[in-house]
């Protein structure tokens, strides 16, 4: 699935609302860093590599899925995320097509262009099936769809249904269904999110660590601003801080009546004593990311401002005692919602103007989701279930004046859910004592 993350560094990162960092560490003296940026320490290698078996593993339960919805094979195209959940490959092949099958009941394999073969090999070489899988290519003036459906004729699929991935590109999927007219051609979001919603301790480890790092980044940060300073200012402090812990981070910063827009504004924006910040978003840590808000007030808050906060921290703790496996996702975005309602930032949507959350893993936004109307594979209305997580980000925004909003990642558990990280208990100390 797509996230917030490409959007926010293709289309906010000129207005200074995106820090990206290098995952290098920095070669910048500590002594020109604040204090704060400078204690922060490094998060690489705290978590070990996902393995092979691992991966093989994920395709044996991918299979399995295929049996239940009558699949012969699923097609990953343009997807980074699940080809990489599977086979540690990254299919972006931009305008020709690079495809990962994955059979029901036969070996994986791959199509790509003939002069990207040496790459491809080199791709599959740290792969699950480097030795088991074979490589298709086409040239330039031959099609690509003509030849996947003759690999699927190879191994006795020439009728039946195929699970395409809801990431690939209209013309390659209809491309398919040109070529292989006697296969029927549906989505294999069943699969892909059937497996990926839930996550084993190993994704667990990486997105607790990730929001660990997330919130170090946050807290310094916050500790070293000062009044005048700009959006590019503070942009430059979240560079300095993802660099101090090795890893790749973003955050969008808005400030004052901008964080009343849920993802911010191009405007330009500047601190003064008083003002509430936004901080959102994350890093990775070997491919699972972290998407973490965090509101802030330099100086002290207004009373409406404690009100309003106190208001979605309550919302937040609504999500958290309802969510326990077998409950309808859309439940918790109507406990936390009836919350802001009953304070009188109703109705409905009004005030609380987006759905309460989202799942994360590998990417920022995947299945399934805080809300009504919830399509996460097959089904409108997905229940919870154990090992799932999902962002709970109740917010309330009030044009011209002020939002505040708290995310933090809610993990399933067999009996209940828990957060990942430690939440924000006041605005006053919204990262507790230090």
């Amino acid at each position: 699935m797509s996230s917030r993350r490409s959007f926010l560094k293709s289309s906010l990162a000129t207005a200074g609302l995106v820090g990206l960092a290098s995952a290098a560490h920095p070669a910048q003296a500590e002594s020109t860093l604040p204090p704060a940026i400078a204690a922060i320490p490094s998060y690489t290698g705290r978590i070990a590599p996902f393995t092979n078996a691992e991966r093989l593993a994920r395709i044996a339960r991918a299979r399995q899925l295929m049996a239940l919805h009558q699949m012969d094979a699923i097609v990953l195209s343009n997807s980074t995320a699940s080809s990489r959940y599977f086979a540690n490959l990254r299919l972006d092949g931009w305008e020709r097509m690079w495809a990962l099958v994955i059979p029901a009941k036969a070996a994986p394999f791959l199509i790509c262009p003939h002069f990207e073969e040496g790459r491809a090999h080199e791709e599959l070489a740290d792969g699950p099936f480097a030795k088991d899988a074979s490589i298709y290519t086409w040239e330039e003036d031959q099609s690509p769809f003509a030849l996947l459906a003759s690999a699927l004729r190879e191994r006795g699929i020439s009728t039946g249904t195929i699970g395409l991935d809801e990431q690939m590109k209209w013309a390659f999927a209809h491309g398919i269904a040109q070529a292989a007219p006697q296969l029927k051609c549906v989505s294999a979001t069943p699969i892909t999110a059937g497996c990926r919603m839930i996550k084993e301790q190993h994704e667990l480890d990486c997105i607790r660590l990730a929001g660990e790092a997330t919130l170090a980044v946050y807290r310094a940060v916050c500790l070293s601003l000062t009044p005048g300073m700009k959006t590019d200012d503070v942009e430059r402090l979240i560079h300095q801080a993802y660099q101090r812990t090795g890893l790749r981070g973003y955050a969008s910063i808005n400030i004052d009546e901008f964080t009343a827009l849920p993802h911010g504004s191009r405007q330009p924006q500047t601190l003064r004593e008083g003002s509430i910040l936004l901080l959102d978003d994350g890093c990775e840590i070997e491919g699972y990311t972290s998407d973490l808000t965090r509101t802030y007030v330099l100086g002290k808050p207004t009373d409406k401002m404690r009100r309003v906060f106190d208001v979605v921290h309550q919302a937040q703790s609504a999500a958290r005692t309802t969510a326990r496996p077998g409950v309808p996702a859309a439940e918790v975005d109507r406990a936390a919602r009836k919350v802001v309602e009953d304070a009188g930032f109703g109705p409905g949507f009004k005030y609380f103007t987006h759905r309460l959350g989202h799942g994360i893993g590998m990417d920022m936004h995947e299945w399934p989701y805080f809300v009504a109307n919830n399509m996460a594979g097959d089904d409108p209305k997905p229940a919870l279930a154990a090992g799932m997580v999902l962002t709970a980000e109740p917010g309330i925004y009030i044009p011209g004046e002020f939002g505040i909003r708290l995310e933090d990642e809610l993990h399933i558990t067999p009996n209940g859910a828990e957060f990942l990280t430690p939440i924000s208990s006041s605005i006053d100390e919204p990262f507790g004592r230090s």
